[in-house]
């Protein structure tokens, strides 16, 4: 009888009363941050500190892959260019920063709307289309939005934006070169907020309409489902996810430019989302961990690292088609009860 991890965990959910379920809940938020007390273990990583990973790649991609699976997972709208929120969000936080005084906190509610915006806009441009369609129209919206930021010198063209402002110590917590544990820690209160919320509309109303566009969109209206209403929901959450990464990447980098999003970037994070699970919230945070992780664990053999990740991905793929942790099959679709307005 084989072992199976997210059948597992869900039964221990499942048969765990509310104290319990809270008492698990905090042994997992309690280790998420002790991570950093792992720095100088077999987790440290050949070039860059551990702490430092923790929070980019690994945490700005796993709040991402979060904003992206309510996209491809939760609704099944093949989105290619995500990069582009994720760029709305770095520039906001470019922008502002150089022409007014706003700190990085000001600054991420107007990233997270300037990113909803841009979400709304394509949305409602594009969400007629479907499949391989609306993949390809996405694809153009992240590379519109990138090029545009090349040939733009007002915003630095090719050479971006240098000199971006840390974030102001805030409670007692520094952000700067010398505490990369507070940024950490910073992207993962963003990630328990996305969580929550995702948890929250997946047991409602926009969860239920989502699911049953994933499975057949036509079905979905015909029950009922405004199926255009809950698509460009699902942009719209999905875009202000990006931004807020966006926005802490700069942050911390404090440099940005048009060649780092790239739409390699939308296809990585497609792929921690396919790899852990679509659909499945904590399959995508395990995916996107593992394979942020891997490429900055083997550095050392150089480029040939890539090709090992493009291994792993093929070796995986086959032997688990669904991903790592794979949403529970349902035999009857919840749909939106009731003709949606």
């Amino acid at each position: 009888m084989s072992f199976n991890l997210r059948d597992w965990g869900a039964n221990l959910w499942a048969n765990a009363n509310k104290w319990q379920r809270y008492v698990i809940a905090g042994f997992i938020v309690v280790g998420a941050f002790s991570l950093p007390l792992l720095e100088g273990t077999f987790f440290n990583t050949p070039s860059t500190p551990f702490v430092s990973v923790l929070f980019y790649p690994i945490g700005v991609y796993v709040l991402m892959a979060l904003g992206l699976n309510v996209v491809v997972g939760k609704s099944g709208l093949l989105d290619l260019g995500y990069v582009a929120f994720y760029a709305v969000g770095a520039y906001t936080a470019g922008i502002l920063s150089m022409h007014t005084k706003l700190n990085t906190w000001e600054i991420l509610p107007i990233g997270i709307a300037l990113a909803m915006l841009s979400g709304l806009v394509l949305g409602a441009a594009v969400l007629r289309l479907r499949g391989d369609y609306l993949a390809i129209v996405t694809l153009g919206f992240g590379e519109i939005i990138r090029i545009t930021a090349l040939n733009t010198k007002s915003v630095g063209g090719a050479n971006g934006i240098t000199n971006i402002p840390n974030p102001p110590t805030t409670l007692g917590f520094k952000f700067d070169l010398d505490h990369p544990r507070n940024y950490y820690w910073a992207v993962l209160i963003l990630i328990m907020i996305t969580i929550l919320i995702v948890r929250a509309l997946s047991i409602r109303r926009p969860g239920r309409a989502w699911e049953a566009i994933r499975q057949d969109e036509d079905v979905a209206e015909l029950m009922g489902v405004n199926t255009y209403k809950y698509k460009l929901w699902a942009f719209i959450f999905g875009a202000s996810v990006g931004g807020a990464g966006g926005v802490l990447f700069a942050s911390k980098a404090m440099f940005i430019a048009p060649n780092i999003f790239t739409y390699n970037i939308s296809i990585l994070i497609l792929a921690f989302v396919v790899f852990g699970g679509m659909g499945n919230i904590w399959g995508v945070v395990f995916g996107a961990v593992v394979l942020s992780y891997i490429p900055e664990k083997i550095r050392f053999i150089s480029n040939a690292r890539m090709l090992l990740f493009g291994l792993v991905l093929i070796i995986m793929m086959n032997l688990r088609p669904d991903g790592l942790l794979p949403r529970k099959k349902r035999e009857k679709i919840g749909v939106a009860g009731g003709k949606s307005k």
